[in-house]
């Protein structure tokens, strides 16, 4: 069986469905099978950011309503045979929704798919409390701002209490990834610093993403960052973050900084 990650924030704009295409296309570049799933139903985003707006047929709204059989719904990326994505619908509301039709779908997915990622709406209403409930692991994507690192903190704590793992009692697998940090701004003041983030949030950082024309580049182009030029310095983040999810052990570093973070923290270099 597969693992469901949901990628999730309390704020809107701070790079979930960015990541969720960039972390699914970096998994599938490495080889596993993955399908990506849209739960911003009405305002679906990332099949644009995928390159596949064009061929969206069914959706995941038409399979839980039993309109279409999920082998329909699901668009293979041209560019990566293991990458899928299950778009949402761009005309119905997330009422259409149910959970049992979610948890079907889900079940469905895991028992193909090596990584089900699950790009929720932001904030804390229907569409992303279904997102998060069957998963595995959660990515708290946060920019390095009071009031987005606020509104994750929310988010956190509804990961502990509203999913299917935290009602059975279980640990909810939960990760940090900062988007949009930018070390000359963090240095003056005019964003907070990564162990400020780490600090009120407490929960492991699985990556740091940069402030990059790159990122704005590859979605105007309809590219997964890691896809669009994997030597640009977001996408190497984004493989590294993929990797850490994969388990393999790999040095933070802080763009800007050439000493691994945590090996800043204590005063020694990074292993």
């Amino acid at each position: 069986m597969g693992k469901v990650i949901v990628v999730t924030s309390g704020k809107g704009g701070v790079g979930k469905t960015t990541s969720s295409a960039a972390l699914g296309a970096a998994l599938a570049h490495d080889g596993a099978k993955v399908c990506v799933v849209d739960f911003d139903v009405g305002l679906r985003n990332l099949d644009l950011i995928m390159g596949a707006e064009r061929r969206v047929v069914y959706d995941l709204v038409n399979v839980i309503q039993g309109e279409a059989k999920l082998t329909q719904a699901l668009i293979r990326d041209k560019r990566l045979e293991t990458l899928y994505l299950l778009p949402a619908s761009q005309t119905r509301d997330k009422d259409n929704l149910t959970a049992e039709g979610v948890e079907k779908v889900i079940n469905a997915l895991k028992s193909v798919f090596d990584w089900v990622i699950c790009d929720s709406p932001a904030g804390i209403e229907r569409g992303a409390t279904l997102a998060m409930r069957h998963a595995d692991i959660a990515i708290v994507v946060t920019n390095p701002e009071v009031s987005s690192v606020r509104d994750s903190d929310r988010i956190i704590g509804l990961l502990d209490s509203k999913t299917v793992k935290a009602e059975s009692g279980e640990r909810m697998e939960k990760h940090l990834l900062l988007t949009r940090y930018d070390p000359a701004r963090a240095e003056r003041g005019d964003m907070l610093k990564v162990e400020d983030v780490l600090e009120i949030l407490s929960i492991p950082l699985l990556g740091i993403i940069p402030e990059s024309m790159d990122v704005l580049r590859a979605s105007n182009l309809g590219t997964p960052v890691t896809l669009a030029d994997q030597r640009s310095v977001p996408s190497v983040a984004y493989f590294q973050a993929a990797r850490r999810l994969n388990g393999e052990n790999i040095p933070m570093i802080v763009p800007g900084e050439k000493r691994g973070f945590f090996g800043k923290m204590f005063g020694r270099k990074a292993a």
